[in-house]
């Protein structure tokens, strides 16, 4: 698959041959404007491959189809009650015991609490932005969509919550494809892809880590103390 934003630009992806097997999770990483969130865009079908095909349970991706759900740095939440925003994406009548299990699974529970219940009126204005994060977290992870891309979805997220958010996406059915924030997405995934604006390695971390001198400096990056 190869895409570029407008014809004789640059390629953002190059040749890019990627397979995901259901149930796997997938962190992407990579430098700043190299081409991840493009990636979670070709395959939630936003955007269209200059060449090649992007195809979701063996079939060619559809803007609009229930097959898989993407989650965006700035997450997405509307007037309404809390109970409405999280089955925005589920089929009519889903079980109040479902929607509990997901926002207990996501680390929810905190601000279900302090709003007043499901029923409570949702002010957006009024929500910081981790809060919206977990709260279209918790509607993704009760949606019936086999794939979940995250496109650091969890960055207004502190550590602790960030490992809850991705440990319960990897326990609930499906594939889950993490633009990653830390690198400990990366250590929680089964495979790790690199986008070097060249061309894309995927491996293990630890495969990686020997393998390109841009993710070990990437990694350290990631670790480097705070001044």
């Amino acid at each position: 698959m190869t895409f570029s934003y407008g014809t004789g630009a640059r390629p953002v992806l190059t040749d890019l041959d990627l397979d995901v097997a259901p149930g796997r999770f997938l962190a992407v990483v990579g430098p700043s404007g190299i081409g991840k969130s493009t990636l979670t865009g070709l395959v939630a079908g936003l955007l269209e491959p200059a060449r090649g095909r992007v195809h979701v349970n063996g079939a060619p991706v559809r803007p609009g189809s229930p097959d898989r759900v993407l989650i965006p740095q700035q997450a997405y939440v509307f007037s309404g009650t809390l109970l409405d925003n999280l089955r925005y994406l589920c089929p009519a009548g889903t079980p109040r015991e479902a929607v509990r299990r997901s926002v207990e699974a996501v680390g929810l529970k905190d601000l279900l609490g302090r709003l007043g219940g499901l029923d409570a009126e949702v002010d957006p204005a009024a929500l910081s932005q981790g809060e919206r994060q977990l709260v279209a977290l918790a509607r993704a992870h009760l949606s019936p969509a086999p794939l979940v891309l995250l496109d650091e979805a969890t960055c207004h997220l502190d550590p602790v919550a960030e490992a809850r958010a991705e440990r319960a996406f990897a326990e609930r059915p499906g594939t889950l494809i993490v633009v990653a924030h830390r690198i400990s997405s990366a250590l929680r995934a089964d495979r790790v892809l690199l986008l070097d604006g060249e061309r894309a390695l995927s491996g293990t971390h630890a495969d990686l880590l020997r393998r390109s001198p841009l993710y070990a400096e990437l990694v350290g990056h990631w670790h480097a103390p705070r001044l």
